[in-house]
């Protein structure tokens, strides 16, 4: 997720600090990852320069001043239409497992170890995720669902490409490696 639209959702229905911004991020977006400080108050600037955020006021108090950021017409638009557009599929053609199963091959490396190794530790993941969303709020439950979805997908390539060993292998072999 891209943080500004984050941020510029999280201001759509009212002016907000940016400490507040960061806590409802936190809370309601990323509970699992907070976004650091820095990287809020970086990405407020950039919007304001964009005008798609404004400073509505700012309140004197002990420590720093506290600036009250806006959405502006352009910041709405902006997410809008960031909202209409779908996110490119991301075919992951070049993985770094991928890259250790070859060089295991050409390697000659005990590759049934680095497949099974792999395997175990996808399971153990699993397992953490499967814990946390019976025990996590609803946010956390569906973000945990995504991963463990992401982790059966890796599964299934572990058992195609153990099915499929000698076949790459063989393929190797006929590749020109300098």
């Amino acid at each position: 997720m891209t943080v500004q639209y984050a941020l510029l959702g999280l201001l759509h229905e009212e002016p907000r600090h940016g400490y507040e911004l960061k806590q409802e991020f936190d809370r309601v977006l990323s509970p699992q990852r907070p976004l650091p400080f820095g990287q809020v108050y970086a990405t407020l600037a950039r919007l304001e320069r964009d005008g798609r955020i404004s400073i509505e006021g700012v309140e004197r108090a002990e420590g720093p001043d506290r600036k009250r950021y806006a959405i502006t017409d352009a910041g709405r638009s902006a997410l809008r239409a960031w909202l209409a557009q779908p996110l490119p599929p991301e075919p992951h053609l070049q993985t770094e497992l991928y890259v250790k199963v070859v060089l295991a091959i050409l390697l000659e490396q005990p590759l049934n170890e680095l497949l099974d190794t792999q395997r175990r530790s996808h399971l153990s993941r699993m397992r953490e995720l499967t814990a946390l969303r019976l025990s996590k709020p609803l946010a956390t439950a569906l973000l945990a669902d995504y991963a463990i979805y992401h982790l059966e997908a890796d599964l299934r390539w572990l058992e195609m490409t153990t099915d499929r060993v000698e076949e790459l292998r063989a393929h190797l072999r006929t590749l020109e490696i300098t």
